[in-house]
């Protein structure tokens, strides 16, 4: 197996598998729910707190597709850039 576009290869016991860095995704659990997305909030922006990885403890916003609520778990395959913040508001 060649080692082409940066990625990792491990030997385990079933033999050589590829893992890429980008694949490996962190729990995040949903602290604060901030605001709904678009005209028709079809997604919400959330506040959450990383469980595991580099960056455990830290909080940050993300913006979220789908139902959710506090509480619940997103897997992250990235750490590093956080969302906007919301413009405007409702009058």
């Amino acid at each position: 197996m060649s080692n082409k576009q940066g990625k990792k290869t491990k030997e385990g016991k079933g033999g050589v598998t590829a893992v890429e860095q980008s694949e490996i995704a962190t729990p995040a659990e949903v602290v604060e729910i901030i605001g709904g997305l678009g005209t028709r909030q079809g997604g919400k922006q959330v506040r959450c707190k990383i469980l595991d990885g580099r960056d455990v403890g830290k909080v940050m916003r993300r913006n979220v597709y789908g139902a959710i609520r506090i509480g619940d778990i997103l897997m992250l395959k990235q750490t590093e850039i956080e969302a906007q913040p919301l413009k405007g508001g409702r009058k």
